[in-house]
């Protein structure tokens, strides 16, 4: 009898122990010491609709000026569907695209020979400028999880709220990504606030701007959700050179 006690009690104890759920999105641990896992970039990406430099550069954790750079992509930064997008600078690579550079010079000289009129140059916005920014709180709400260079999925600053509260534009900028193309973030918009700085809003539930959109400091920009994540909250981040860092450093004291 007492043998059989035994073992009901063993039992009991090991199917107690294999019911732990895992954390849902948006809600860590403080004992988590888990290493920031960022997506690994692919030797090639394929521009798909929706996509935008910043995203792109987004998701694999890069600056975006760095990713333009090696795909000699200028100033506004215009991609198109179906444009192979490359991570690493090389040899091969580069031979490619100067050559395709020099037949596009060839063919733009050769036009020009053949017309008098004078080609005026595009005005180029030069908002957002690279002057101070005064930043602002996105939304109101209590910070529920923290920024942390070493603990997985906080790149940012979690705010909890109720499901439609307004978002506002922490800073002055350009809307530079609106959508739902990156895994995890939900509906999210990306703001670029001058050359070195960029914000984003994760988990809305609508989005009131549009890419391209200037937007000025404290502007509503979209409604708190949970699109992406298990909880109605706000994931608000700031990136300077293309990482992240912690955005109470820059925010005013409550």
């Amino acid at each position: 009898m007492r043998y059989l006690l035994v073992l009901l009690i063993m039992l009991l104890t090991a199917c107690g122990g294999g019911g732990q759920a895992v954390a849902p999105i948006g809600k860590y641990s403080k004992s988590t010491k888990a290493k920031v896992s960022q997506t690994k970039a692919p030797s090639v990406y394929k521009v798909k609709k929706g996509d935008t430099l910043y995203s792109i550069s987004w998701r694999y954790g890069m600056d975006y000026k760095t990713l333009a750079k090696i795909n000699t992509i200028r100033s506004p930064y215009k991609i198109f569907v179906g444009q192979k997008i490359v991570f690493k600078s090389t040899r091969k690579y580069q031979q490619t695209v100067k050559k395709k550079t020099t037949a596009s010079k060839k063919k733009t000289t050769s036009k020009k020979a053949t017309t008098n009129k004078v080609v005026k140059k595009p005005t180029v916005s030069t908002r957002p400028s690279n002057q101070s920014i005064s930043w602002r709180w996105p939304t109101k709400g209590k910070v529920i999880s923290s920024y942390s260079k070493t603990a997985a999925g906080r790149k940012g600053i979690n705010i909890s709220g109720k499901s439609g509260q307004e978002i506002v534009s922490a800073a002055a900028g350009k809307v530079v990504y609106s959508g739902n193309g990156l895994v995890r973030y939900g509906n999210l918009l990306i703001i670029k606030h001058n050359d070195t700085y960029l914000s984003a809003y994760a988990h809305n539930k609508r989005l009131l701007v549009k890419d391209g959109q200037y937007v000025k400091a404290g502007q509503k920009i979209a409604t708190l959700g949970r699109t992406g994540t298990q909880r109605d909250q706000l994931h608000f981040e700031i990136r300077r050179n293309g990482k992240p860092i912690d955005p109470m450093q820059f925010l005013p004291k409550r």
